[in-house]
């Protein structure tokens, strides 16, 4: 095994993960994402499935013109039309578009979704590489359900894609279903027994519905493979995807029995998990590895006992290596603009004037009524003022009656599309009541699936932060909203929510 030998870090947090459930995102936001990947020193951004949908196509070409570090990839099936798309999306970034094509090669996909023979898919395998090697040497192939497809089969479809262009070939756990040592065998299979394996990288893409997708990824490193796909967060399909902090943290921490280097600047790694946070509204669980809030809290005593004398006792990493300032409290009524700025940069936000005119309004309202303004206090101003997709919908005024002798009434007054709007409902509780009245103001029927509501930061003058799950028309939707006053945040996250759907009902799909 070579001495700190490179694994390549492709990201697909803008395509799979934007798979996750309710995790669109608009052109804006997944910019904003490739920006702060860019900063990360990631090796390949995935941008998105081209032919999927015109938003997509735009978001991808939009990427590849912007972003100028990493290569850009993009997504296509074994379709001549969805390899052509993709490149025209990906053109813009030149010889560092990647064109990932793929096709399913496991018996249970070929009869029953493809109804193809092993010669059939061989066959258009190599075509659609064949075609996206006529515009690009940086072709990517995926056999689909890799690791529930049979080894000789497997073999065959890798050498022949090779043979046809393929510079990178990717073994996907695409349901999450193998082991670490499985997973070892299956990548050790095709080092011994694809004679040209050696023209390509081997990359692992794994899912993590056993909970497995970086033990996995691991293991397929140490078996020879050179590429890991990945997300932020770890988000994606179902369970979600291998997660970046913690395959890149692991290599880092292990170099004693994993000798193996990322280029990723660790120093970012928090700040892009908390950027994605605010734009999906997908909370990372607390006791999430490398980003999660307990991450580097100690609370048993003799714990804190050993990290006040020797951090390194029960701290295998530090948390300034992935970017976590320990001092939170950072600004008050009192700071400027450049302070505010600067905290903001630190925390991988990158505003335009305006907008930074508009966060600072923000703050400095936000800095009347709370003593202490913390970094999870600018992130829910950020997500509140700036990333936001147009607002069909917005909230004006807002005044809520309840207790436990008077019927909870919400007067709700909203600008709909232009034209201001105000009607007063009751409900079972003031929540449902303010929820009741918007949904009157805006004629929309969206179903709830889920509210939650929690505290930003400590003390009881903290904001509320609420989560709403919405469902119309088959697709889900999550809305954010922040306020000192818990209602004011949920009518504000339910409001965010419609304006999403009504954004995506506005894009064309395309049809394949």
């Amino acid at each position: 095994m070579a001495e700190n030998k490179k694994v390549i870090i492709f990201d697909t947090t803008l395509r799979d993960g934007e798979q996750s459930p309710g995790a669109s995102m608009t052109m804006d936001e997944k910019l904003r994402i490739a920006s702060q990947l860019e900063k990360m020193n990631v090796d390949v951004i995935e941008a998105g499935f081209p032919i999927a949908s015109v938003g997509d196509f735009e978001a991808v070409k939009k990427i590849a013109q912007v972003i100028k570090g990493p290569q850009i990839a993009g997504l296509a099936r074994a379709s001549d039309q969805d390899i052509d798309r993709a490149w025209e999306a990906l053109k813009y970034a030149g010889d560092r578009g990647r064109i990932h094509t793929f096709i399913a090669t496991s018996d249970i996909h070929m009869q029953h979704k493809l109804k193809m023979t092993e010669d059939e898919v061989v066959e258009a395998a190599v075509h659609a590489v064949k075609r996206a090697a006529g515009y690009t040497p940086n072709v990517e192939f995926s056999a689909e359900d890799a690791v529930r497809t049979r080894l000789p089969f497997l073999a065959r479809v890798v050498e022949a894609v090779i043979d046809a262009g393929a510079s990178t070939v990717n073994i996907p756990d695409t349901v999450g279903y193998t082991m670490p040592q499985e997973y070892f065998d299956i990548i050790s299979y095709l080092k011994k027994n694809v004679p040209n394996i050696d023209k390509a990288v081997i990359s692992v893409h794994c899912h993590n519905d056993l909970g497995l997708s970086v033990a996995n990824s691991l293991a397929a490193i140490r078996a020879g493979a050179g590429q890991v796909e990945c997300t932020i967060n770890g988000i994606g399909e179902r369970a979600g995807n291998c997660s970046l902090e913690e395959i890149v943290m692991g290599l880092r921490t292990r170099q004693d029995i994993m000798p193996y280097t990322t280029d990723v600047v660790t120093e970012h790694i928090y700040a892009t998990s908390r950027l994605l946070t605010t734009i999906t509204g997908i909370v990372v669980q607390p006791n999430k590895a490398i980003v999660g809030a307990n991450a580097f809290a100690h609370e048993a005593g003799i714990h804190q006992h050993g990290v006040l004398m020797e951090k390194s006792t029960y701290e295998i990493m530090t948390p300034e290596s992935i970017g976590l300032n320990q001092n939170k409290l950072v600004l008050g009524k009192h700071s400027g603009k450049h302070a505010f700025n600067l905290r903001l940069k630190e925390l991988g936000y990158d505003l335009s004037d305006d907008d930074m005119k508009k966060a600072f309004v923000r703050f400095k309202s936000l800095a009347d009524i709370k003593k202490e303004i913390f970094d999870e206090d600018l992130d829910a101003i950020v997500a509140d003022e700036i990333i936001r997709v147009p607002e069909l919908y917005k909230l004006m005024e807002i005044s809520v009656h309840s207790g436990s002798f008077a019927a909870p009434t919400a007067t709700v007054e909203m600008e709909v599309e232009g034209e201001i709007k105000k009607i007063a409902v009751m409900g079972d509780g003031p929540v449902d009541a303010t929820f009741q009245a918007i949904k009157q103001l805006t004629g929309t029927s969206a179903h709830l699936l889920q509210f939650s509501v929690g505290a930003i930061t400590g003390g009881t003058d903290a904001q509320g932060e609420c989560t709403v799950r919405l469902e119309s028309d088959g697709r889900e939707q999550l809305g954010q909203g922040a306020h000192p006053d818990i209602i004011v945040s949920a009518a504000k996250a339910y409001i965010n929510a419609l304006n999403k759907i009504a954004s995506l009902h506005k894009k064309t799909a395309v049809n394949v």
